[in-house]
């Protein structure tokens, strides 16, 4: 069947079911939904609706019980850890609330880190490099340690060192989560004008209402179906 070439990501009637204690619990309950290239769509729902785990399915980072998750157009919800990996290395950036970066590595170096790790040589990115050092205003601190930045700087190195494989969709979750409201107001600016100026595909979950804004479409989860 010829995949829709507009779509980035698709779930197809996802189903999740945890076990804690031998007691069944679905999370997730059927859900489908698309995500268009280009599109910059925010997921939303209150603690424990399986937001954040439906974004986890579509970005490879956790397996569906059933359903499938179609990445352009490749069923990627069976693939094995291997190939799983080198998906998630070379085709998905991802951005969480907690920065994850190397304390004693430098700003570019945290950023190139992905690349090294996929056996890419830096030297082909420096173009890349210095574009997204650009892009996330950070080209002035590009040899500080995580240690000297603020937390907004940390997560742009954070968003930087998603980008720099250029992927073919950025996921996102709760990346304002651990900021104050004027610093993510800025990280959404920030993504806003990614998406725009790029075409950067960005599916984000988030709790805050005003970062939601920032999208193209706000998609509501609750008790593990769409709203």
């Amino acid at each position: 069947m010829k995949a829709e070439k507009n779509i980035a990501v698709e779930g197809r009637h996802l189903v999740k079911d945890f076990n804690p204690g031998g007691t069944p619990t679905k999370v997730l309950k059927d859900v489908s939904l698309k995500v268009a290239q280009g599109e910059f769509a925010a997921i939303m729902g209150p603690s424990g609706s399986g937001k954040s785990t439906l974004l986890y399915i579509l970005g490879g980072l956790d397996s569906p019980t059933s359903g499938s998750v179609l990445l352009n157009g490749t069923d990627i919800s069976r693939f094995d850890d291997a190939k799983m990996s080198r998906i998630r290395r070379q085709k998905i950036g991802f951005v969480f609330q907690f920065y994850n970066l190397i304390p004693n590595l430098s700003v570019e170096e945290n950023i190139l880190l992905p690349l090294l790790l996929d056996g890419r040589k830096k030297q082909e990115y420096k173009k890349d490099l210095e574009h997204i050092l650009e892009v996330v205003g950070l080209s002035h601190r590009r040899r500080h340690t995580p240690r000297e930045l603020s937390g907004g700087q940390q997560q742009r190195v954070a968003i930087a060192r998603a980008l720099i494989g250029r992927p073919e969709i950025l996921f996102a979750d709760e990346p304002t989560g651990n900021l104050d409201t004027g610093t993510g107001a800025e990280i959404m600016e920030l993504l806003r004008e990614i998406n725009r100026d790029s075409g950067q595909t960005i599916l984000m979950v988030t709790h805050s209402p005003e970062a939601a804004e920032s999208s193209s479409r706000i998609i509501t989860v609750r008790d593990g179906v769409i709203c």
